[in-house]
């Protein structure tokens, strides 16, 4: 045997040593990823199907783009009085002529949509809004319907999906005398378990920056890591405001049910008040209402669609916003939020996407990308992602199946006596430091694995099959 040989060999074993610790670990992973990547795959289509087709909330309403039509006022009480006990609490103007002014009011318990023509105005339709295709999977999309419990049982699966996304491309990696060439394209000529191994292991590798990307923006919206670590420190400082009274009450207040209608920095930031003669010289058209305020609006450069949430109380405001993702424009970069005072008509605030910091530029631009919103490039790119995903996950479910001993539950086993690297380990202590749930998961798992005898969990060193 030369010398080379021998040297090469210590280096071999170490690569097949460790390359069957990080299959084991991508299959604890995916053993619990799975599931959760098709469910959010699958309301994500929904989700591109209600933003595209549809709107977030609810099915377009096309009118006469010409003629006379009714003050907002007035198409906001023909709105007020489709719903029994109704209280208006929002309006989106509409960029294009042809379409219906939408209006949120509450009544008989609930949050309602309300399309009315201008023209008249008359109400076209009413639809609670939990009851719209976007709200449905975007709630499922977030809790899976179990509140908080789903909320944190997610931020676990996209945590271990960053695990998953890790490990699997350094099994990916060709080793062996394999060309790269040959793992970036798949051979579709194999069949069986071989076959569903090329396409799981070419797609994951062209799928993973873009599942890493959307796995990291929507943990930033999560309980724990998103709303206690990142979003907390990322908030926009209610205190570039000057002199303006800040309410106990928060932007979050303005989001409706499940839907995340307010930008990611502005959520936690306390709401401006109104009463007070603070503030800098706005509406200069007397009395402060639903006219007046959107003729600001569009002689201030919101040029295209844009929603004006109304006061709820006496010391609310009147706020006008435009961003892309509510879809209102398909420029992430204009973002705007604008606070009036509603009894002065004075600017409060007037929060622009230069004014937010790196995290909520990153996230602005990021939940746009996220939710296809920035055109129909968007939209078709997310919708090739999500149906990627729904194919990855069944490939690599059909091949557990396919290789699991009968009766089995077919997990990649460790080389015999094998030891864990420290640079594994301290890999695993980063990840839990940084995604807290996430490493209680990988305890968890860690504890389980340990606690296996190891009949169950080693073999030899011979190379694993991934």
């Amino acid at each position: 045997m030369s010398t080379a040989t021998l040297a090469a060999q210590p280096e071999a074993l170490l690569s097949t040593r460790l390359y069957r610790a990080v299959w084991r670990w991508h299959f604890y992973a995916g053993l619990y990823v799975i599931p959760f990547l098709l469910v959010l795959a699958s309301t994500g289509l929904i989700m591109v199907y209600g933003n595209s087709i549809e709107t977030f909330l609810g099915a377009k309403h096309y009118v006469a783009p010409g003629g006379e039509r009714a003050s907002y006022e007035a198409q906001s009480q023909t709105a007020i009085a489709a719903i029994p006990g109704g209280a208006l609490k929002l309006m989106v103007v509409p960029k294009e002529p042809d379409r219906a002014t939408v209006f949120i009011v509450n009544g008989n318990g609930k949050d309602n949509v309300v399309a009315v023509d201008p023209h008249g105005p008359k109400a076209l339709d009413t639809i609670a809004k939990d009851d719209t295709w976007f709200y449905w999977a975007d709630h499922i999309h977030g809790t899976l319907l179990l509140g908080d419990v789903g909320d944190r049982l997610i931020e676990i699966a996209a945590g271990l999906g960053i695990v998953l996304v890790l490990t699997g491309l350094y099994m990916w990696w060709p080793r062996t005398g394999r060309a790269l060439g040959r793992v970036l394209v798949p051979n579709l000529r194999t069949r069986g378990r071989a076959l569903w191994k090329e396409l799981h292991v070419s797609l994951g590798f062209y799928i993973s920056i873009v599942l890493f990307f959307f796995l990291l923006s929507g943990l930033a919206w999560t309980g724990v890591w998103g709303a206690k670590i990142v979003q907390a420190w990322s908030t926009f400082p209610a205190a570039k405001w000057d002199n303006v009274p800040l309410s106990d009450k928060t932007h979050a207040g303005m989001n409706h049910g499940a839907l995340k209608e307010v930008p990611w920095t502005l959520e936690q930031t306390p709401m401006p008040m109104s009463g007070s003669q603070a503030g800098a010289a706005g509406l200069q058209m007397g009395s402060v209402n639903l006219d007046t305020v959107a003729a600001y609006a569009r002689a201030n450069d919101f040029t295209e669609q844009f929603r004006i949430n109304v006061p709820q109380e006496e010391g609310g405001v009147y706020t006008i916003s435009a961003d892309s993702m509510d879809a209102d424009t398909l420029d992430p970069f204009g973002d705007r939020t604008v606070h009036i005072d509603r009894y002065t008509g004075k600017i409060l605030a007037d929060i622009r996407f230069a004014d937010y910091g790196l995290a909520g530029k990153a996230m602005a631009v990021g939940i746009a990308l996220h939710q296809a919103n920035l055109g129909w490039w968007n939209t078709a790119l997310n919708l090739l992602f999500c149906l990627a995903i729904i194919t990855m996950a069944l490939s690599g479910a059909v091949m557990w199946w396919k290789r699991r001993p009968a009766g089995q539950l077919g997990t990649p086993l460790y080389p015999k006596n094998y030891r864990v690297p420290a640079a594994i380990l301290a890999i695993a202590l980063c990840v839990s430091v940084i995604f807290p749930l996430t490493g209680l998961a990988i305890v968890a798992f860690a504890v389980i694995d340990f606690l296996l005898p190891r009949r169950l969990k080693e073999a030899g060193f011979q190379v694993a099959e991934a």
